[in-house]
This record gives C-alpha cells, structure tokens and sequence, in this order.
C-alpha cells in the first residue's frame, strides 16, 4: 500500500502561485488572501495574515471543517467525517530556526500533526511529523536514515510526486521530505536545523523556503485541535543523524565551525552536514552592542571553489570566493546580547575549508 498522504493530490491545488509568492493563488480551487483579526473563524479555503503569523486553511469539502484564529499564534479546529483539511499558522517564508508549540490534538482516525512547508529550486514538500492517529504516513515507503532530536528518534523517508498540483502549478513533478516522530507528542520545541541537515545527509536537499507552518491535518477523518506556535530555542545545536546515507564519502576533513567578528557583531559558522561534493552550513549572528541592531551583513571569503547554492533567513549574493549575506526582513532587528541565524547549502570539490567571517549591523 502507498502512503495515504502522499498519494492524494485534489488538496495541493490551493497552492497554484508562482514561487516565491505562498500558496495563496488558485487553481482548482479559489484561494482567497485575508488579514483576518483574532477569534474569526474561516470555512472556506483561503490563506493571509493573523495577529503577525501566516496562516493557511483549506479543506476539500467545505463545510466540515472550520479553523479560529486567535491572538499571536494561537488557532483551533474542528472536523467532521472531512474527505481531507489542513489548517495551521507559521511565517512565509519559513526558517531553520526552532519552533515551539503546545496545545491538544484529538483525532479519530487518519491525521497528522506536523510542521509543514515547501520549498523552490528545488520544488520540495516537507513535514517533520509530531503526531498522527491511527495510520503512519510512512507505510509503504522506504526508510532512509533517523535523526535524534528534541527528545525523540525520528524516521526520515522521501516519496515522489508526479503530474501533481503544488505551488508551482497543477502539473508539477516534486518530491516529499519527511521526519516522522516515534515517540507521538503534542506540543514541544522542534529543532528545525536538525531535520534539514539530517535531510541533507540522506542526500536529500531542500531549497529556497517558502511557507511553513505548524499544521493539524485530516484525511478521511473527525478531531479537533487547538495550537498555539511560535519560535523558540532548539534542545540541541546540531542533529545527531543514524542509518542515514550519503551520495559520497568526504574527499576531506571538514573543519566544524569558525568565528568572524567586525562592527558590532560576531558570525559563528557551523559545518551542519558533509557529503562530498556540497554541504550544510549554519552561522549564527551575535549582537555584541548595547542596543538592538536594525540590520547585519555577513561576508563569507572562501578559499577553495565552494558555490552557494540556496540560502535560508537572509538574500545573499556570491562575487567569486566571496559570499556577501544580509537579514531577511524578519531577522534583522536582533536585541542587545541575542542572536539570530541563517542557513544554506553550498556545492565544492576538493577540500571544504570553512569560511573566513566578517559581521557588521546597522
């Protein structure tokens, strides 16, 4: 048997937008962007902004599901006998940094409760899954490795998507991350740089994020819900990845991290993950003055032929060996003493020296 998440495909058409704009055009179905105030409810398909979260609803057969959306993060459902509903709140685009969640999650029969997203270049569709009811989402595919994280092992799988709608469009060919919890919780910290670097590990390689939220899902099925997310702080700084595979040994020690400090602020990086011709890097920005900063840059000097690829919770731009890094818009006010992060994954040959750092904020 297929998974059931992974072959059912009417709900996708929601997401019908060009990337990098979220799944908020339409296709099959019409999607209808909102900024909605706390405590209104929604029963239609449509997606927008709440209290600073964006959220996204969507269900195939309206009517029997219904999303309330309350202060901050916060949002509740119901369903009822729902050939197939999802609903959550998260940020667009998403990020590698950690999100904490808490709540109750009541489910009779098919559903899931993950954190979900998509990514571009590649076209990626992701879910590190916390809870689910009477149906793993895995059954039928092919395990690729585990990640111990936040308390638990989680399995890692990946399925395939063709001639499938998506945010791309309704004939799109895609593949599914997935990180799937053995011991089932509602409400926790997950370390999200964790589950992309365990990916990356498998040979599994994300692209430019697009939306992420905390998601309560429903497939054939009746339950409730109600979630409150926000970002908080990971149990750990690095995953601890088993059984996974990669697609070549490293040629090359990779050195674990390096430190570069300027004007007000110092960047640690991090080699996350290495598997022979390209990686995972972290860089954590710490603001080192005595008020907070309105923006930062980071300048990353290679001396080898290292290529980023993709970069998450910043833009950036490569000049040759050199790789010029500046905030997101959501990150670049950092308060005095904290700190913010941003990841990406990056091509080489040869030796994967580590970077030499320069920081700056505004």
């Amino acid at each position: 048997m297929k998974p059931i998440r992974p072959t059912r495909g009417s709900r996708f058409s929601r997401f019908a937008g060009k990337a990098p704009v979220i799944a908020a055009a339409c296709a099959a179905v019409l999607v209808i962007p909102n900024v909605a105030s706390a405590d209104t409810t929604i029963s239609s398909n449509s997606t927008g902004t709440n209290n600073g979260y964006f959220y996204s609803f969507w269900s195939q057969n309206s009517g029997q599901a219904s999303m309330t959306l309350g202060s901050g993060g916060q949002y509740s459902t119901t369903w009822n006998n729902v050939t197939n509903f999802v609903a959550g709140k998260g940020w667009n685009p998403g990020t590698t940094d950690a999100v904490t969640y808490s709540g109750t999650f009541n489910c009779n029969g098919n559903c899931y409760l993950s954190l979900y997203g998509w990514t571009t270049n590649p076209l990626i569709e992701y879910y590190i899954v916390d809870n689910y009811g009477n149906y793993n989402p895995s059954t039928g595919a092919t395990k690729l490795g585990s990640v111990v994280s936040d308390g638990s092992t989680y399995d890692l799988y990946s399925t395939q998507r063709t001639d499938a709608p998506s945010i791309e469009g309704d004939h799109s060919n895609f593949t599914q991350f997935w990180a799937i919890r053995q011991a089932k919780r509602t409400g926790g910290t997950i370390t999200v740089s964790n589950f992309f670097a365990a990916w990356a590990k498998a040979g599994l390689n994300l692209g430019t994020p697009n939306y992420e939220i905390l998601a309560t899902e429903g497939y054939g099925s009746s339950g409730s819900s109600n979630i409150t997310v926000s970002h908080g702080t990971g149990t750990s700084p690095s995953p601890s990845p088993t059984g996974g595979t990669s697609p070549s040994p490293s040629p090359s020690p990779s050195p674990s991290g390096s430190t570069g400090g300027g004007s007000g602020c110092t960047a640690t990086f991090t080699n996350a993950s290495d598997w022979g011709s390209g990686y995972t890097g972290a860089v954590t920005v710490k603001n080192n003055g005595s008020t907070a900063t309105n923006g930062w840059k980071v300048t990353m000097t290679y001396a080898g032929n290292q290529t980023v690829t993709n970069l998450w919770s910043g833009t950036y731009t490569q000049s040759g060996k050199v790789v010029t890094v500046n905030n997101a818009a959501y990150n670049g006010v950092v308060p005095a003493g904290g700190s913010t992060n941003f990841g990406f994954n990056a091509n080489y040959s040869g030796t994967n020296a580590a970077p030499t750092l320069a920081c700056t904020t505004s």
